[in-house]
């Protein structure tokens, strides 16, 4: 159903639009909701996250059978953790078709295939998306109660 797609710098208006769009970020209302990326920071963010990934950084467009991008999917190794972590995020349009939970598959696979064999992200507890990846293997931290 989806293909993996490095995108160009001409595509970056498809994050650009995604960032904006309210109900896209409603699952980032607990970080601020829509994340301003003005197009002056585009050429710093693509040479660090496509270019110069350092085998550290892993980033690419979801397209459709139609070929329409539909959302992203990341890595990142976060050095205060000292692991990885994940970003999937769908369009609104799009959601509801499947799509979140092939994209984490192919995340999954394509940080499997780059030598990572753990992942971790930090979702708010009330995102909707928490079910999908209990649904794929992830797990709650134990806390110390």
């Amino acid at each position: 159903m989806l293909t993996l797609c490095k995108p160009k710098r001409e595509d970056l208006w498809f994050r650009q639009m995604m960032l904006a769009d309210e109900e896209t970020m409603s699952y980032n209302h607990a970080w601020g909701g829509t994340i301003p990326w003005p197009e002056p920071e585009w050429e710093a963010w693509y040479d660090y996250w496509i270019i110069n990934h350092e085998d550290r950084r892993f980033y690419r467009y979801l397209k459709n059978q139609d070929g329409d991008f539909v959302g992203e999917i990341a890595y990142r190794f976060d050095d205060s953790m000292q692991q990885y972590a994940v970003n999937v995020i769908i369009h609104s349009r799009y959601r509801r078709n499947g799509y979140g939970s092939e994209a984490l598959d192919l995340l999954c696979c394509a940080a499997k295939n780059n030598g990572i064999s753990v992942l971790y992200d930090e979702l708010a507890i009330d995102n909707p998306a928490i079910r999908l990846f209990l649904k794929k293997g992830f797990r709650q931290p134990r806390t110390n109660h």
